[in-house]
């Protein structure tokens, strides 16, 4: 590929123009780079002086470096620069129509945006402006630093290309101390009431976070041709899985099913509490080996973030646990391991109320003769 075919290339999925995204009409990227031959002109030091920090991210920064990230990647840029520039002038860089934003940020009249900053006048002073609105409009550590790493390559790539000479004005700012939040864990008591509150599905992924150490992942990724609830080995896809064992192989990752990362492949023992739950789940809501474990009605995987905006922090503000989440739930799971180590099952067992579900019963007939 020649440098001309280099420049003109279509973006990836997400950086295309509203009418690419539908399917309508020809791809073509949104800023194209001029071609450089002999009718080609540099653009001039008064070209470059003049040119703002907003007209280099649409122009270079965009093309040069967003777009040739993955999706999440150029998802997370696209939230980020919305601190930096005005959203509106990001939703119009990456192609994306006023009406088709489902996170609509609106403009801050107080907010010191970098978008009309000369890029060869700006300085660190413009970047700590940004992170003091930013720690002074309460959002977290993580999103601060986030802010001043996306500033820093912004620069990084004009120092490269030399429409920007100097130190990064980013990597001259101090950032506000980090304020670590209170790591929550549930008691076997709030454990209890927890699930005494819950129904499907919140209260089986609740259940696979606390017996298993599968993360929120790979259990709304697990399909049922992963999961072995008989005496013996089975072969599927060409793998063996132990009698009575989950194989944890793929993961439900941002509105995707991918392969778990290598150090994550595992077979896990299935906990008779556990067992108990998979079977009733196998007999009334499976008709297929690819089918997930647990779905919606549409047998898609269940999300987890609308799951918990809708139901996980609904509980939790009516047992006065605002905090509850995904991975509380999992924290916990270590802490009652420590106290209770494999009688944690038991415990639970013991102190569900039958009348929850029809899981219930069978656990408790399971546990007592098992």
């Amino acid at each position: 590929m020649n440098i001309n075919e280099y420049w003109n290339r279509p973006l990836p999925q997400g950086v295309l123009g509203p009418s690419e995204q539908r399917g309508e009409g020809p791809k073509t990227v949104v800023f194209q780079r001029p071609a450089v031959g002999a009718q080609s002109e540099p653009a001039s030091d008064a070209q470059l002086a003049d040119m703002t920090v907003a007209h280099f991210v649409a122009t270079r920064f965009l093309p040069d470096h967003i777009a040739i990230k993955t999706s999440p990647g150029r998802r997370h840029y696209q939230a980020i620069l919305k601190h930096v520039l005005t959203p509106e002038e990001v939703e119009t860089i990456f192609g994306v129509p006023a009406e088709g934003s489902r996170t609509k940020m609106h403009p801050k009249a107080d907010w010191p945006y970098m978008s009309d900053v000369k890029l060869r006048e700006a300085s660190p002073e413009h970047v700590q402006r940004l992170i003091a609105a930013a720690a002074l409009g309460g959002h977290s550590s993580q999103t601060i630093r986030h802010i001043r790493n996306v500033v820093g390559a912004v620069f990084s790539h004009a120092l490269r290309t030399r429409h920007f000479f100097g130190d990064n004005p980013a990597s001259l700012v101090v950032l506000p101390g980090m304020k670590r939040r209170e790591s929550h864990a549930l008691t076997l008591e709030q454990t209890i009431k927890v699930l005494e509150q819950m129904q499907y599905p919140e209260r089986e992924v609740t259940l696979f976070a606390i017996l298993t150490n599968m993360n929120i992942a790979e259990i709304c990724g697990q399909q049922w041709k992963f999961v072995n609830l008989t005496e013996h080995h089975l072969s599927r896809e060409g793998q063996s899985i132990p009698p009575r064992s989950i194989m944890v192989r793929n993961q439900w990752y941002r509105g995707e099913l991918c392969a778990v990362p290598p150090g994550r492949r595992k077979s896990i023992p299935i906990p008779q509490l556990l067992f108990s739950v998979l079977h009733t789940l196998s007999r009334t809501k499976s008709s297929g080996w690819n089918d997930f474990v647990l779905s919606t009605k549409s047998g898609r995987p269940i999300n987890q973030i609308n799951l918990a905006a809708r139901r996980l922090k609904t509980i939790g503000r009516e047992l006065e646990m605002p905090w509850i989440s995904w991975q509380v739930l999992r924290r916990t799971r270590g802490v009652l391991a420590y106290e209770f180590g494999t009688q944690i099952q038991h415990e639970l067992a013991k102190a569900l109320p039958l009348s929850k579900g029809p899981q219930l019963p069978v656990v408790t007939t399971i546990l007592r003769t098992g």
